[in-house]
């Protein structure tokens, strides 16, 4: 990628101003209104071909006259990227500001005032292509953008278009939201033949209508933070939306509901710590735009997919206002969280961005270099879309990788986080066209010496050919398990035609990660996430009902694995609701009890509902918020007091939360070995019974065999256990396994019932029956 001015041989020292040359034409290609010139209407309505024949022009770095009476700008550096606050030359504060902007030839900084008036000023300085400036008297709070000039060529896939005002990509915080009106494409959008219209250029300027980035001040202190810094083993992951989660929270403020301020407020922690989960994993915080055919429906991106800003929190998560007040708001809700023991891990979407296909707004990287940030196909008019989304991140490219992993370090380091969920991460694993595991973006992670210390959970999949990676990505990496989802589902609803699945998934799914040094805790399991069903919808409703998002009930998958115990939706049926609630408690139990790392729902515990919309992203509404009220009725307490019960015996015993693989032997001469699989008749499970259809599994787990030592060099010792899981409709006996595995056995938990008891349950002896209830899960502990 060449920049825009001469590139000399040898290291060009930074600050170097570029050569100068005539000024490029107002009217043409990359001029327009946003150039200072009048729009040209012939250009902007001419013919696809016409354009397409207009010679590119050779533009410099200072070829932009300056605006009267605008503020001086600097050399400056070109680092850090961004805009910074700090004190410049001779003791002057301002701001530093440096965009990289490989193949444009020229770019202006816009600053704006309280009353939205523009003050343009060319970025003169160019080093390594990237253009930068230091403006004295600048101070945080001051709203930006940029104007990057270039041909406007989309059959080369050039499409810069100096009439629309750019988002810079590290902007720590933007102000205003995306509305996308015409004004903001640059392509004329409602062209009337939309077969050419991304090649017809819009020369309106679009500053009015696109937020702004905004200087913030760097002036906090971590110090004094402490991170709990939970190993991986003992990790229990909470999926949550900011806003979802406390928008109807009865402890929380009114005027902090559905804000950063509200999760770090203590009614919201409390429910986290009474649950027990370590770590909240919140859906995308970074700065999003709404779609184009949602607010053309009334509606609105609510899970945040969609990202244009990957240093800035989304500001309308704030209670603090746009101006850089969100940032401070982000760090003392990280702290507050911290502070109670929790660990903060981000949802983050470097996969795709914002501007979408060759039809969508030119926001930000589009009007940057369009070639230099995406992938584009053999048609560069056209993007390479592994995401769905109509675009898709040109990981390889050195920028690009700069970009996404600056914004990570960003995260860790001056906001305090604490590990990352990557959406579609096969999409950043892919190097010209395949998923590489060997890729830049893998090999960069892997060295760096931030990034490598804190949690990174792959979503191990993407859209594209070969895009599902479950069990591929490399040690140091966790992953979301859907294998472990979908044999969890199937069993409780009938629908395993065996159980060898199933034997894989509740301890660790050695068959997808005992590779590498990986460890059990590199399966991420859940049997909901925020995709989908939740978990009272996924034993009320066996179709999707998702009506209210507009799309005909298209949008959402098909395979649900759901069962709806005989009555689809609500019900007022007292024996399905009872029904209803007995498989919660099997669903959540099965999990919580499961080698790997548990992740749960926001809701689940507690019996919310979506009204069987299993795509509900665009529902910012009570359909996406949480409802308090549930925990108001006796039967969904009961369920949330069953989910912190079920938590606090995993925190106590570290037989439930291994950190190998079992290895089916005993780990010392006369011991047990760690793992045991058992039928109904108390025999050990054989070859013949993986196969053979079955309804019910014994597992046994030995906490007197456990590898590895405790934090003091000691053996680890624990209770033994023996779980039983038995999907069918009517009650099973149980043959209890005697010695050596046991003389007795405790019951602890009983999922047939609505309460649980807290003194100790009652004692069976090794070698006699007992009788399995029907659709339950029992917990006994090996008494003597």
């Amino acid at each position: 990628m060449s920049s825009a001015a001469e590139q000399e041989t040898g290291e060009e020292p930074a600050g170097r101003t570029a050569e100068a040359a005539p000024p490029p034409d107002p009217t043409g290609p990359g001029g327009g209104a946003g150039a200072g010139g009048a729009p040209d209407a012939e250009a902007s309505l001419a013919p696809a071909a016409t354009l397409r024949a207009r010679p590119a022009r050779a533009g410099r770095a200072d070829a932009l006259p300056a605006q009267a009476g605008a503020p001086a700008v600097w050399p400056g550096a070109p680092t850090p990227l961004g805009a910074r606050y700090r004190i410049g030359p001779d003791g002057v504060a301002g701001a530093n500001f440096a965009l990289w902007a490989g193949g444009a030839e020229a770019v202006e900084l816009c600053l704006f005032d309280e009353r939205g008036a523009e003050t343009r000023r060319p970025l003169s300085e160019l080093t390594h292509e990237i253009w930068h400036g230091f403006v004295p008297g600048v101070w945080p709070g001051q709203r930006y953008g940029y104007r990057v000039h270039g041909r406007w060529d989309p059959w080369t896939g050039a499409r810069w278009n100096a009439a629309k005002l750019l988002l810079d990509p590290y902007a720590r915080a933007v102000d205003g939201s995306f509305t996308l009106p015409p004004e903001v494409y640059g392509h004329v959008r409602d062209w009337p033949e939309q077969q050419v219209a991304d090649t017809v250029r819009d020369d309106r300027d679009s500053a009015p209508f696109v937020p702004k980035g905004v200087v913030v001040h760097d002036d906090d202190d971590w110090a004094q933070d402490r991170r709990p810094k939970t190993p991986w083993a003992d990790s229990v992951i909470y999926e949550l939306h900011v806003r979802g989660f406390t928008k109807l929270h009865p402890g929380v403020p009114p005027e902090l509901r559905g804000t950063y301020a509200g999760l770090g407020h203590p009614a919201a922690i409390e429910h986290l710590t009474r649950l027990g989960v370590t770590a909240v994993e919140l859906l995308p915080v970074h700065q999003f735009a709404h779609e184009d055919h949602l607010l053309r429906r009334g509606l609105r991106n609510h899970w945040g997919y969609n990202s244009i800003g990957y240093f800035a929190p989304h500001a309308a998560y704030s209670a603090s206002g746009a101006t850089g007040g969100q940032v401070g708001e982000f760090k003392r809700m990280v702290r507050a969280l911290h502070d109670a023991g929790i660990e903060v891990i981000l949802d983050v979407v470097y996969n795709h961005t914002a501007e979408a296909g060759e039809l969508g707004p030119t926001l930000s990287l589009r009007g940057i270099d369009n070639q230099g940030y995406y992938r584009l196909r053999d048609d560069p008019r056209r993007y390479a879309d592994y995401t769905g989304c109509g675009n898709t991140l040109h990981v390889v490219r050195p920028q690009v990788l700069r970009l996404i992993t600056d914004s990570l370090r960003y995260w860790v380091t001056e906001m305090g986080v604490d590990g990352f969920r990557f959406d579609l991460a096969a999409a950043l694993a892919r190097s010209t066209h395949d998923v590489d595991m060997l890729s830049p973006f893998l090999a960069v992670i892997a060295q760096d010496p931030v990034l490598r210390r804190v949690k990174l959970i792959a979503e191990p999949w993407d859209v594209g050919d070969g895009g599902y990676q479950v069990g591929a990505f490399p040690p140091l990496w966790a992953e979301w398990n859907d294998r472990y989802r979908d044999a969890v589902r199937d069993f409780w609803r009938g629908a395993l035609p065996d159980v060898r699945d199933l034997g894989y998934r509740l301890t660790g799914s050695s068959d997808l990660y005992a590779w590498g040094g990986r460890r059990p805790y590199a399966s991420v399991n859940f049997v909901t996430a925020h995709d989908g069903f939740t978990l009272r919808d996924l034993v009320s409703y066996e179709r999707k009902h998702n009506e209210a998002n507009g799309e005909g009930n298209r949008d959402g998958t098909d395979d649900n694995r759901a069962w709806n115990c005989g009555t689809e939706g609500e019900s007022t049926d007292g024996e399905v609701n009872a029904l209803r609630r007995r498989q919660l408690r099997n669903l959540l139990t099965t999990l919580l009890l499961s080698t790997g790392v548990p992740m749960l729902v926001a809701g689940d515990e507690m019996g919310r509902t979506q009204g069987g919309n299993n795509n509900a992203y665009c529902q910012d509404n009570v359909t996406g918020w949480l409802d308090w009220s549930l925990l108001e009725r006796p039967e969904w307490r009961d369920l949330t007091e069953l989910t912190a019960r079920v938590l606090r015996l995993r925190h106590a015993h570290p037989v439930l939360r291994r950190r190998a693989f079992f290895s089916g032997r005993a780990q010392a001469p006369g011991g047990l070995r760690d793992l045991a699989w058992f039928a109904r008749d108390g025999r050990e499970m054989t070859e013949g019974d993986w196969y053979a259809p079955a309804a019910t599994l014994g597992l046994y787990l030995s906490g007197r065999d456990i590898p590895g030592r405790d934090a003091r060099g000691e053996p680890v010792v624990d209770d033994s256990f023996l779980a039983v899981l038995h999907a069918g409709a009517e009650p099973t006996g149980f043959a209890l396994p005697g010695a050596p595995w046991a003389h007795a056995y405790e019951l602890l938990l009983d999922t047939s019932r609505e309460r649980q008891a807290e003194a100790p349950g009652t004692v069976w002896q090794g070698g006699t029956e007992t009788t399995v209830p029907a659709r339950s899960v029992l917990l006994l502990r090996v008494a003597a």
